[in-house]
């Protein structure tokens, strides 16, 4: 039997959605292909320490009632280190010496939001020399920034909707002259941390009176703003895509999000608690033409932000035909009951499969510059 390829599978994190990144590495070490991998569990404690977590403990990693799965901060502080050759090792420290030291040839990163998804963990992989799951450094950071994220797609002739970029002085020192910019954009608006994902934070602003609160919840997860007009009476559909391994991006079947309540919006609680607020439909129907139009929209914007392995698009389709991108996400939610691994799977590509898939994409593509 060949020697099994070791994936160090990345989670927790110091970001809002931790208990989300633990319930998805749960997912994928149980779905694996034990034949062709080995898991190696390194945690990101709430705090911001590098932990080693066994395959065990890692594979029993799930929501338990209501209660997400959490790193424990009793953990003794582990270090990644590079490899002797290729990949990377890492090591829990006792005292002074470094003991428990594994060695693993690939990063699998299921860190969601700031510090993780940002390209600042690709960073570190990348000078380590060690190859990764996912987007490279310049597309996990513009991808996470909703800002610029916006600002690439609208440079690249993409469409969406009308937005502004609130920095914390403009909101205390240019308070008139931003209300004036989030008027021109027409109520209701959305207020959303710039750089924050799983819909924390963010709220539905129906008038100028309810900005306020709005922005103070806000900016407790990021300073930096991004108001964005709503799209009334639109379709929320979502598309996976996956590396095209030399060739174009592969885009799934579309997914719709239809929320019961037509004045409730996608939030986390309908997201990871909640069971009965939003119906997503996989796939979801819509003509061959249209479904052909927002296709090559998701695979242009995937191409637009330099993406790689992995992202979900999502885009908003007008009352009267108009595709929008909402946004980019490169590392999607990833249990096997999310919309990504959802959405491939009515394509005709299982969990297990799309697993080593995104493997084999990162152990293909060269170390440096690419």
């Amino acid at each position: 039997m060949a020697q099994r390829i070791r994936v160090g599978i990345v989670f927790g994190g110091v970001s809002s959605e931790h208990d989300v990144s633990c319930m998805t590495a749960g997912g994928v070490s149980r779905a694996i292909d034990a034949d062709r991998f080995e898991v190696l569990g390194i945690g990101i404690t709430p705090s911001g320490r590098w932990v080693q977590v066994s395959a065990e403990e890692l594979r029993a990693m799930r929501k338990q009632g209501d209660e997400l799965p959490r790193l424990s901060e009793s953990r003794p502080t582990a270090v990644l280190l590079p490899g002797d050759s290729d990949g990377a090792r890492i090591a829990t420290l006792q005292g002074d010496r470094l003991v428990d030291v594994q060695s693993f040839d690939v990063a699998f990163t299921l860190l969601h939001g700031p510090f993780g998804e940002d390209g600042t963990v690709q960073g570190m992989f990348e000078m380590l020399g060690l190859r990764y799951v996912g987007s490279g450094v310049a597309a996990s950071a513009n991808g996470m920034d909703k800002d610029w994220m916006k600002r690439t797609l609208s440079a690249s002739g993409l469409p969406g909707c009308r937005f502004i970029t609130v920095s914390a002085r403009q909101w205390s020192q240019q308070r008139a002259d931003t209300l004036t910019r989030i008027e021109a954009l027409g109520y209701p608006v959305f207020v959303k941390p710039a750089r924050g994902g799983s819909s924390v934070g963010i709220t539905r602003v129906n008038s100028a009176d309810e900005l306020d609160q709005a922005v103070l919840l806000a900016q407790k997860f990021d300073p930096k703003l991004v108001i964005e007009e709503a799209v009334l009476h639109a379709r929320e559909v979502e598309f996976a895509v996956l590396g095209g391994r030399g060739g174009a991006p592969r885009v799934s079947l579309p997914g719709e999000i239809v929320m019961r309540d037509e004045n409730a919006f996608y939030d986390f609680e309908a997201k990871y608690v909640s069971d009965d607020e939003a119906v997503l439909k996989v796939p979801t129907e819509m003509s061959e033409q249209l479904r052909r139009r927002a296709s090559d929209v998701a695979a242009r914007t995937f191409e637009a932000m330099g993406a790689e392995g992995l992202a979900r698009v999502d885009l908003f389709i007008t009352a009267d035909g108009r595709v929008l991108v909402n946004e980019i996400n490169t590392m999607p939610g990833f249990t096997h009951i999310s919309m990504f691994p959802s959405l491939w799977a009515a394509t005709g590509i299982d969990y297990t499969s799309l697993i080593s898939d995104l493997i084999d994409q990162a152990l293909e593509r060269p170390l440096g510059l690419r």
